[in-house]
């Protein structure tokens, strides 16, 4: 079974990264932070030196969304990541919360948020994808591979998560709700035949 921890990347960054190598040791096998960049720190910045000095540990957002990040440039630093540190990150996803709201945004719709996740997935598993038009690929990225894990709260989303997630992302603490939400993503993965 695999354990992992969620972190605030709080200043400093290094105390993030200090906690991070501490799960490592302690055997966690994912580190987690939170992406609403006016917040807290940006994740992606402090992955890379928590990539840098662990040998094993998995990171990612908890969670990031379609929002305030280009889904290509999101892609696109997973799949970098991955090819410096040996396929070590996660792509936790939602339809944008925090970082949403903080700007006076609105979360973006379940279609947005679908295309999202299959575009992020394709790019971030070095294959080629139709986006806007166009059909994309990095020419760069060879063998990268990253599980896009869906946070969602409603009956729409929760069946989204098991149509198309690689992992369903939880946070939330009563058990009677918690025990519906995950059977509604799992009748929509055995619905949708999902093999994630």
């Amino acid at each position: 079974m695999d354990f992992g921890a969620v972190l605030q990347t709080n200043p400093p960054a290094s105390r993030t990264v200090h906690l991070a190598k501490l799960a490592e040791q302690y055997g966690f096998s994912h580190v987690w932070t939170f992406d609403s960049h006016i917040l807290w720190q940006e994740p992606y910045v402090i992955y890379s030196k928590i990539l840098a000095e662990t040998t094993r540990i998995t990171v990612g957002p908890f969670v990031t969304n379609p929002a305030t990040r280009d889904w290509t440039v999101t892609a696109s630093v997973f799949a970098t990541l991955n090819e410096l540190y040996g396929n070590r990150t996660i792509c936790g996803i939602g339809r944008g919360d925090s970082a949403v709201r903080v700007t006076n945004g609105k979360p973006t719709t379940l279609a947005e948020l679908r295309e999202a996740i299959h575009v992020i997935r394709e790019l971030g598993n070095s294959r080629a994808v139709e986006y806007n038009g166009s059909t994309l690929q990095f020419p760069w990225s060879h063998g990268s591979e990253l599980e896009v894990w869906v946070a969602a709260y409603g009956p729409l989303a929760l069946k989204l998560t098991g149509e198309v997630g690689d992992g369903f992302i939880l946070q939330l603490a009563d058990l009677d709700i918690a025990k519906w939400m995950i059977e509604t993503v799992r009748t929509a993965a055995g619905s949708a035949g999902a093999t994630r």
